[in-house]
């Protein structure tokens, strides 16, 4: 076997290189609990069946819980829900004390605002390493009807934002990318 050359802060490092958006999934435990945490792990899957993904590291105080949801959201955060996103990446925190939280249309509790719900329920589960990888069908899904908000962005370890100059039509050579 090779010996690896770089050490976990590194390969962090180098994986933050990597521009991501900002979700907060939502749940419900089996006893009606409400469950929610940030996610940077967040990305499609597949077009036919409608499939996303997101990960869970093994050491979360809530990973056994979502092993066990029927039904989720993965709700994708605009730029003005920093806060939002902070206040679900702290663990054992009261994440939903005072927060108005919609209902989506399968049960899950999703937040207003998002940029985009995604309503799932679980497809497959894979082995990550110290991660788990939650496959979830989408059975619905909204999205905002405020097509100039701006997508929360998480680089190099901190919260960035899209420039305000940034707009929405696809540049001429898109069709170069797969699924434009």
């Amino acid at each position: 076997m090779l010996a690896l050359s770089f050490d976990d802060r590194r390969f962090r490092d180098a994986l933050g290189a990597f521009p991501t958006g900002v979700a907060i999934v939502t749940g419900v435990t089996e006893n009606g609990e409400r469950l929610g945490m940030t996610v940077s792990s967040f990305n499609s899957v597949s077009i036919a069946p409608p499939l996303v993904l997101f990960s869970v590291t093994r050491r979360a105080h809530s990973f056994e819980a979502w092993t066990k949801v029927s039904r989720y959201a993965i709700n994708i955060l605009s730029a003005q829900q920093e806060e939002l996103s902070n206040r679900f990446a702290r663990p054992l925190a009261d994440k939903w004390t005072g927060l108005a939280v919609l209902d989506g249309e399968t049960g899950t509790p999703v937040l207003p605002n998002a940029l985009a719900v995604f309503e799932c329920e679980p497809y497959a589960r894979y082995d990550g390493g110290d991660h788990e990888i939650f496959v979830g069908r989408v059975l619905a899904l909204r999205t905002t009807p405020h097509k100039r908000d701006l997508p929360l962005i998480f680089f190099g370890g901190r919260y960035r934002h899209l420039d305000a100059s940034f707009h929405d039509a696809p540049p001429r050579d898109a069709s170069i990318f797969e699924g434009w």
